[in-house]
């Protein structure tokens, strides 16, 4: 194995054992702690990312990679029909949004004391914002976005909308079962930005 596989390798691993760490005792686990679950140094966790935060932010865009959130969002954006475009996107967020859940959660929760917990979930979700965004300029432009809407208040919107702050809101806080947060989720989101008479204009 060449000395940047073997590199990668370790990365990986430490990432993995971050992940399961955050999902057990929460996002504040400390780098010593990351460490000794690697079996390897706290020295060797700075050497490959730099600080708490760069490990951080190298989880949650990992996690994006694995589970290939930006391919999987485009190709929902590739529905011809617009609400089958809009439900596409919702169901493919949601499903991601559970995979995240337990760390996602966790830094949301350490945003407003933790920097670095901090950074990385806004450089998730710009990014998250930014695609959003050319879903709402497609609809905009083929005529299909509710009147009163421009394409950055959609986004906006939609980002606001299935959050994962909202879907634990309604299966946590609220005890709806998923299914139900699901179908109300894709009903009301695009009752709310789509042209209810597109099909008679």
């Amino acid at each position: 194995m060449s000395s940047e596989r073997r590199l990668q390798k370790t990365r990986a691993e430490i990432l993995d054992r971050a992940w399961s760490l955050i999902c057990d005792h929460g996002a504040d686990v400390s780098l010593a702690q990351i460490a000794k679950a690697a079996g390897i140094s706290r020295q060797s966790v700075y050497d490959h990312f730099g600080s708490r935060g760069g490990m951080i932010l190298a989880l949650v865009r990992r996690t994006d990679e694995r589970l290939d959130i930006r391919a999987r969002l485009f190709a929902a954006f590739e529905e011809t029909d617009p609400q089958a475009r809009l439900v596409s996107t919702v169901e493919v967020w949601i499903r991601f949004v559970k995979e995240i859940y337990p760390v996602a959660s966790d830094l949301i929760r350490l945003r407003s004391t933790d920097a670095d917990a901090s950074a990385a979930w806004e450089d998730r979700m710009s990014e998250l914002r930014d695609w959003l965004l050319t879903l709402t300029q497609g609809l905009e432009k083929e005529g299909a976005l509710a009147p009163d809407w421009t394409a950055k208040q959609a986004a906006d919107y939609l980002w606001a909308s299935f959050s994962v702050q909202t879907w634990g809101l309604l299966t946590r806080d609220c005890s709806w079962p998923e299914e139900m947060a699901r179908e109300v989720l894709k009903r009301t989101i695009c009752q709310a930005v789509l042209r209810q008479d597109r099909s008679s204009s």
